[in-house]
């Protein structure tokens, strides 16, 4: 890496009105500025917490930052990687021509994130104990859900990574919001296929409102089902492999090799189902809860890759993915 012209980094969070899930975050961005000490690094989110994006790239520009490069914290492109985020950033950049502002891409799937998961796995099912045999073991992968089917597809092939990579007897997948089948539905149907143990993995970045619901969920299904034992896994979080694959997403924006996958993307090819939305405006929709503050703060329930890109904001999603 080199530090001519004077470069900076800033990460991208989502955002959440759990004060947990943004605590989270921040310690992430910590460990990451301690993994670079050549750049200024600053952090900031898309909506409900503070600081804003804008916050952290006017700090990297008073800093004399040269070129900026943006790093989304979030796990799967779907409308806030290929349609938010760049909308901001864009935003910037066109304000300040004479600044380099990249736009990394997602953590997408990577196999330092799997074994991470299998980490985490491995992790609930000792502390489970007991004498269950892999065989008997169904693995349940709980995806955030969009509303991007190519987005939701990628939870259906970590599952099955994980699944041929752990041997354990099967494995199904569920969302917590927007896609189908949801949490409840899905483990209900998973305790039908006779399996002895069940163990829950939600495959997100942070905790949240929508992790809580899920672990929630999985007391209610499980309360309904005493013969089966269900576990649950803890979530990626700041993860060693997890700031690793952060870093390595940095040196691709650095060394021009950032390829964001397009092959599937419902906004450049007639996806069954989406065949409207190609093509579709770039228009930001997160505006309305942009840095709006999280949970018990106040009574309330570049150089991107052409893509025309639209969102439809889901107010429950607002979990930092």
């Amino acid at each position: 890496m080199t530090d001519s012209p004077k470069t900076g980094v800033m990460i991208c969070g989502h955002g959440s009105r759990d004060k947990n899930a943004v605590s989270q975050f921040n310690q992430l961005a910590v460990r990451l500025k301690e993994r670079l000490p050549q750049y200024p690094v600053e952090s900031g989110f898309l909506e409900f917490a503070t600081p804003v994006l804008r916050t952290g790239l006017d700090k990297l520009k008073d800093q004399g930052c040269e070129r900026i490069l943006c790093l989304p914290g979030m796990l799967f492109a779907a409308g806030h990687v290929k349609n938010d985020l760049p909308s901001e950033v864009n935003e910037f950049a066109h304000q300040n021509p004479d600044l380099d502002v990249r736009f990394a891409r997602e953590l997408a799937i990577d196999q330092r994130l799997l074994k991470a998961s299998v980490q985490r796995i491995e992790e609930a099912l000792e502390s489970a104990g007991g004498d269950v045999a892999r065989e008997d073991t169904l693995l349940m992968v709980v995806g955030r859900g969009t509303n991007d089917p190519d987005a939701n597809s990628n939870v259906s092939k970590v599952a099955r990574m994980l699944w041929e990579g752990m041997s354990v007897g099967w494995a199904e997948v569920c969302y917590s919001g927007v896609a189908f089948p949801r949490v409840d539905s899905g483990l209900e149907q998973a305790a039908k296929l006779g399996y002895k143990r069940i163990v829950v993995f939600p495959y997100f970045l942070f905790t949240g409102i929508l992790v809580q619901r899920i672990y929630d969920q999985t007391d209610e299904v499980a309360a309904k089902h005493p013969d089966i034992e269900f576990v649950k896994a803890g979530y990626l979080n700041d993860h060693d492999l997890v700031i690793d694959t952060f870093l390595s997403r940095l040196e691709e924006t650095l060394e021009g090799g950032n390829e964001m996958n397009c092959l599937l993307c419902k906004y450049r090819e007639q996806i069954v189902g989406f065949e409207d939305e190609v093509g579709a405006p770039q228009v930001g929709h997160h505006h309305h809860v942009r840095g709006i503050g999280v949970d018990g703060d106040h009574d309330h329930g570049h150089h991107h890759h052409h893509h025309g890109h639209h969102h439809h904001h889901s107010h429950g999603s607002d979990d930092g993915e």
